[in-house]
C-alpha cells in the first residue's frame, strides 16, 4: 500500500512541475483575463468550480435546472442553456474539462462564442476538441484523472489569489 501511495504523491509532484515549467504565463494571461473582466463589472461563468463573494457563476449548482435542461434539451446542453440565459458579451466562461472532450462543455463553449463571451479551458490529456475553440487553454500535461483535477484545483488556487490581490489588497 505504501508504494501506491508514494507512486501518487510522486506522480502528483512531476505533474505539478510540468504544470510550472509550461503554464505558468497562461496561468498569468487567464489570470489577467479574469481580473479585467472583473474590473469591468462583467461575470464569471464556470462550468464545475464556484467563487463565492465575486460575480463568478457555477453552472448547474441548481439541481432543479439539471432535472430541467437534462429532461428537455438533454444532457448536452446542461451548460449551454444556462450560458444563454446568464452570459453577455464581455463576460467570461471557464470550461473544466480532464479528457477536452466533453460534449456538454463544447456546446457551452459554442453558446459562449455566439454571444461573444471570452472562453477558458481547463483541460487535461492532449487538450482535446476544446482545447481547439477556446481562447486560452491551459493544458495539464497528464493522462491520469486524479493528478489532472489536482492540478486544476491548484491553477484555480493561484487564479483566485491573483485575482484577490489584484481586486482587494491594493
Amino acid at each position: 500500500m505504501q508504494n501506491i501511495i508514494n507512486a501518487d504523491l510522486k506522480e502528483s509532484i512531476e505533474v505539478k512541475t510540468e504544470v510550472l515549467k509550461s503554464l505558468t504565463p497562461k496561468i498569468e494571461a487567464t489570470a489577467m483575463l479574469l481580473i479585467s473582466t472583473l474590473k469591468n463589472g462583467k461575470k464569471i461563468l464556470i462550468c464545475g468550480k464556484d467563487r463565492p463573494s465575486l460575480p463568478a457563476i457555477a453552472l448547474t449548482t441548481d439541481s432543479s435546472i439539471i432535472t430541467a435542461v437534462g429532461n428537455d434539451y438533454g444532457f448536452e446542453q446542461i451548460f449551454s442553456k444556462q450560458v444563454e440565459g446568464l452570459g453577455n458579451e464581455g463576460d467570461v466562461l471557464i470550461g473544466i474539462s480532464t479528457s477536452g472532450e466533453s460534449k456538454n462543455i463544447i456546446e457551452a463553449i459554442g453558446c459562449a462564442k455566439q454571444k461573444q463571451l471570452k472562453t477558458i479551458g481547463l483541460l487535461g490529456c492532449s487538450g482535446g476538441k476544446i482545447s481547439e475553440i477556446v481562447d486560452i487553454s491551459l493544458i495539464v500535461p497528464s493522462k491520469n484523472t486524479p493528478r489532472i483535477q489536482e492540478a486544476h484545483s491548484t491553477i484555480i488556487h493561484i487564479l483566485c489569489n491573483l485575482i484577490e490581490l489584484e481586486l482587494f489588497c491594493k
